[in-house]
């Protein structure tokens, strides 16, 4: 299994940013997908969850309206667009085969300030 996240850095509060997560050595259509974050000195928390089909994915709520999670099956690819950024959402962000699996990626810094 091999997840790699991309799309990560500096941005403005306000501003916008899109995440990637290119997945391989699964079948990736068979399995939810999920994103999380860890900001420093905190605990890693799920921020999106979303099903095999796609849809209107699941949030945590301190992002609800502001973060999207979206998928291509025929990408191998999970994706997060995030708006309105605040600084509190200045995390390492991860994706993560399914939602209880021991598979990660490397993870993407995001930062929002100015």
């Amino acid at each position: 299994v091999q997840l790699v996240e991309s799309g990560g850095g500096l941005v403005q509060p306000g501003g916008s940013l899109r995440l990637s997560c290119a997945a391989s050595g699964f079948t990736f259509s068979n399995y939810y997908m999920s994103w999380y974050r860890q900001a420093p000195g905190k605990e890693r928390e799920s921020v999106a969850v979303i099903s095999t089909a796609g849809g209107a994915g699941n949030y945590a709520d301190p992002v609800k309206g502001r973060f999207t999670i979206s998928r291509d099956n025929a990408k191998n690819t999970v994706y997060l667009q995030m708006n309105s950024l605040k600084p509190e959402d200045t995390a390492v962000y991860y994706c993560r085969k399914g939602i209880s699996s021991n598979s990660w990626g490397q993870g993407t810094q995001v930062t929002v300030s100015s």
